[in-house]
């Protein structure tokens, strides 16, 4: 009978919800407090500043849908590992590893779960794709937006240019000069307002594609982390248990040795009783010694094991903080 574990084997990702809530309150919250600087540059360009928000919400659903997807999963793994009924409805991300799942639970392995496992990682990102897609739209539509108050500025001022009249005073014409530019110049900052909302959309939806990477990183791991133990203890346990009958036979063995040299001896005082008496002790001496050779190379295969275990996930980790950086 396989143990099985007293708390369920995956934490729930709660915790990254809650950072997400968090850090959306702190934004709501202080563009309250700016809510009189924001209000003109909005107006500025309400159309493509409009269209920047609506992405930016998009983002934030599909960001909250990332981590929330992992619920049915956490769920349906826990309740598998601690023997309860599985629901009827299967998961989505983990179905190719639902027969490892529940051999796991059984205490068997079965063969191909790191490649299943990979392949979950990969679902696993490629959900998130579409966050860093928004992210960097979020920055394009800023910069059109940038671009386009930019030739509309030039271009007024190419009519103040072009309507000011010739042959004048210079100081007249410089007057009119200056009236004419006022009005494009100062909106020449406001047409920058785009690349203030999409810069700071882009911002808000990077801080919440980290917290699903990282809820997709735990939930992962402790995925891994659950599998691959559940491997090494079945490699651990049929070794144990193999182990305690093989030095049981080989002590046995031994002592039947003895016994037969001793009565040899004690009988004929040597001879070829004697003789094969010690030929099956020494026989018996070397099978002991193959064992314990064996055992040792068992051990340092599990030592190996455990090694390219924790280089894999050095790698997965490595590969995650580059993505991140990337992104």
């Amino acid at each position: 009978m396989v143990a099985r574990p007293a708390s369920p084997p995956l934490s729930k990702p709660g915790i990254y919800l809650v950072r997400m809530l968090v850090f959306l309150i702190l934004v709501g919250f202080l563009a309250f407090v700016l809510f009189r600087q924001i209000t003109p540059a909005f107006l500025a360009n309400p159309g493509l500043n409009g269209l920047i928000l609506g992405v930016l919400l998009i983002a934030v659903l599909l960001a909250f849908g990332q981590v929330i997807r992992l619920f049915r999963e956490v769920s349906y793994v826990n309740t598998v590992a601690t023997g309860q009924t599985a629901p009827k409805a299967g998961p989505s991300l983990l179905g190719p590893l639902v027969p490892a799942i529940g051999a796991r639970r059984d205490g068997a392995t079965l063969s191909g779960t790191r490649a299943h496992l990979d392949t979950t990682a990969a679902r696993l990102d490629e959900g998130r794709e579409i966050l860093r897609y928004v992210s960097g739209i979020l920055i394009l539509l800023g910069l059109l937006g940038t671009f386009w108050g930019l030739i509309d500025t030039l271009s007024a001022v190419g009519g103040v240019i072009s309507g000011m009249r010739g042959g004048g005073d210079a100081a007249v014409m410089f007057d009119e000069l200056k009236n004419g530019l006022a009005v494009p110049l100062s909106g020449i900052g406001l047409a920058f307002s785009a690349s203030l909302f999409g810069l700071a959309s882009s911002l808000i939806v990077g801080f919440l594609d980290l917290q699903a990477g990282q809820a997709h990183a735990r939930f992962h791991n402790e995925l891994e982390d659950w599998l691959v133990s559940g491997e090494e203890q079945a490699v651990t346990v049929r070794a144990a248990a193999a182990s305690p009958q093989q030095d049981a036979a080989l002590s046995r063995e031994l002592q039947e040795t003895l016994d037969r040299l001793g009565k040899a001896i004690t009988e004929g005082g040597g001879g070829r009783s004697a003789t094969q008496a010690m030929t099956n002790l020494a026989e018996g001496i070397q099978g002991l010694v193959q064992h314990m050779r064996a055992e040792q190379q068992m051990i340092r295969d599990w030592v190996e094991a455990q090694a390219s275990r924790e280089k894999e996930l050095k790698q997965v980790l490595d590969r995650l903080s580059r993505d991140r950086v990337e992104s």
